[in-house]
């Protein structure tokens, strides 16, 4: 059976040349931004849980802070997300695109689809840099979200996206912004290579093994696999990470082996794999959600042209 053609880029469906070039930079953080508006509950969640002392059940922490706080509170902290997926989301798939692009380009055969290792490097390269430029958004996310784990005088109490941004280079200082960016870094080429990697191999043994179709039902079956991949690469650097960004100003400066040391003695290393579960349940359908938002927006503009 002759194998499907696939896409080249993040999801896509094969485009005529024209219809990619004119393609916007922001389509990917826009589709991650709507994504993150029905999957922020797990997001709030697993953020909460990575910063707990004491483990507890996924199930047992939203019945926990929704019977105390009330159902709306699990939305509590969305603008920070949206934020974090308009810079760092944004950033990711644009700059994977201009990087396989410029491989592409660069290749005898255009339309050539990338192999593996260069899929894997494009990704590497583009999470390392939205990494570093969404890094001020996570600080603001990772705080609002975790705010509610801390007992009321310990929150910051942030009121939007906007006034965290504000209200942390103001109290702690423009070093507040980059704090936790090595784990940051790590966790985004992480997640890039992990995810976008795994979802166009997946979805390319789907749909030439198996003869599946490149429709919805392929996409949920690509991202399952996946998103268990990308979060299981991803929990040490992404507990470090949420650890580290929460932290105040007051907080004693300490080496990252150091904490992970000392973290290790008094948690156990499975304090590493904290937030796994809701993680990997917000992950999978939001892996499925971006890449059926991206379709959507591209036809919808290319539509327009």
């Amino acid at each position: 059976m002759a194998t499907p053609a696939v896409s080249h880029g993040v999801g896509k469906t094969p485009l005529k040349p024209k219809s990619r070039q004119r393609e916007p930079f922001w389509l990917g953080g826009a589709a991650a931004s709507l994504a993150a508006c029905f999957t922020h509950p797990l997001d709030q969640t697993k953020y909460r849980m990575q910063v707990l002392p004491t483990r507890v059940s996924l199930i047992k922490a939203v019945h926990g802070f929704a019977v105390r706080d009330g159902i709306p509170s699990l939305w509590i902290g969305l603008s920070g997300s949206i934020l974090r997926q308009s810079t760092y989301s944004t950033a990711r798939f644009a700059l994977y695109e201009y990087f396989s692009k410029m491989l592409r380009s660069s290749s005898s055969a255009s339309d050539a689809r990338l192999s593996s290792a260069a899929t894997m490097v494009c990704a590497g390269f583009a999470g390392g840099i939205a990494g570093l430029i969404g890094n001020p958004a996570e600080v603001v996310l990772v705080r609002m979200c975790a705010d509610g784990a801390k007992a009321p005088p310990e929150r910051f109490g942030y009121r939007n996206a906007i006034d965290a941004l504000v209200r942390i280079g103001r109290e702690d200082g423009f070093k507040a912004y980059y704090r936790g960016l090595g784990p940051n870094i790590v966790r985004s080429v992480l997640m890039n290579v992990s995810q976008i990697a795994t979802y166009i191999e997946a979805k390319q043994q789907l749909m030439g093994q198996l003869g599946l179709r490149d429709n919805i039902v392929t996409h949920i079956c690509a991202s399952f696999v996946a998103g268990t991949v990308a979060t299981t690469a991803c929990a040490p650097a992404d507990v470090l990470k949420s650890r580290f960004q929460n932290a105040g100003s007051g907080t004693r400066k300490v080496s990252l082996f150091r904490y992970v040391a000392e973290t290790v003695r008094v948690e156990g290393s499975g304090f590493l794999m904290k937030g796994w579960t809701p993680a990997w349940l917000r992950l999978a359908p939001n892996t499925v959600l971006t890449f059926v938002f991206i379709e959507k927006l591209r036809s919808m503009f290319v539509a327009s042209q």
